[in-house]
């Protein structure tokens, strides 16, 4: 789950993030892994630890925002954001995007090359919050797929919406196919 530090506790956004991870927890048994920190990280690791599963938070050491939240079952230490995403996506079943900033949209991009260039298996990638990613989708088509810079298929790679119950339903479908494909190698 990735999303923003700055994100307060009352947010509507927060309590998404921690009502999903819960979810994906008690009902799925999913680990959640987070950049471990305060925002929407904090919500889902204690929306996890709360379903009681793995809650797992990938810390970067930073000048600021950057402190552990008080919700980890499981905490490692990176100095160095490149090693951080590739322990993020080795093993992710899905990727949930919650509202943030750079450091959001450079995990958020990240996880696009890489399915789109066949790096990483391909997995669900789910972006939350319609009106807040409405102006990068539009770029993306009105400018990137105009301009041939994306094919019309790299549209497809990830999915927009406002409803927490939609991206568990995606989750719970998905889950088996993935599970089988863990072990495999596809390439």
């Amino acid at each position: 789950v990735f999303g923003s530090a700055r994100t307060k506790r009352g947010h509507r956004m927060y309590r998404l993030a921690e009502r999903l991870s819960f979810r994906l927890a008690k009902e799925l048994g999913y680990a959640v892994i987070t950049g471990g920190g305060p925002g929407i990280m904090e919500a889902a690791n204690r929306g996890a630890k709360r379903g009681g599963a793995s809650s797992v938070g990938l810390c970067i050491d930073l000048p600021m925002e950057q402190k552990p939240n008080p919700y980890l079952t499981h905490r490692i230490d990176f100095k160095y954001f490149f090693c951080r995403k590739v322990c993020f996506l080795k093993y992710a079943s899905a990727v949930v995007v919650f509202p943030g900033g750079f450091g959001t949209m450079d995990e958020f991009m990240e996880v696009l090359t890489l399915i789109q260039t066949a790096k990483i298996k391909r997995v669900p990638v789910l972006a939350v919050g319609t009106r807040y990613w409405k102006g990068l989708s539009d770029w993306l088509r009105t400018v990137l797929l105009k301009e041939g810079a994306i094919d019309r298929g790299d549209l497809d790679l990830y999915r927009v919406t406002d409803s927490v119950d939609e991206v568990f339903d995606v989750l719970r479908r998905t889950q088996v196919h993935y599970s089988i494909l863990e072990n495999t190698d596809l390439r």
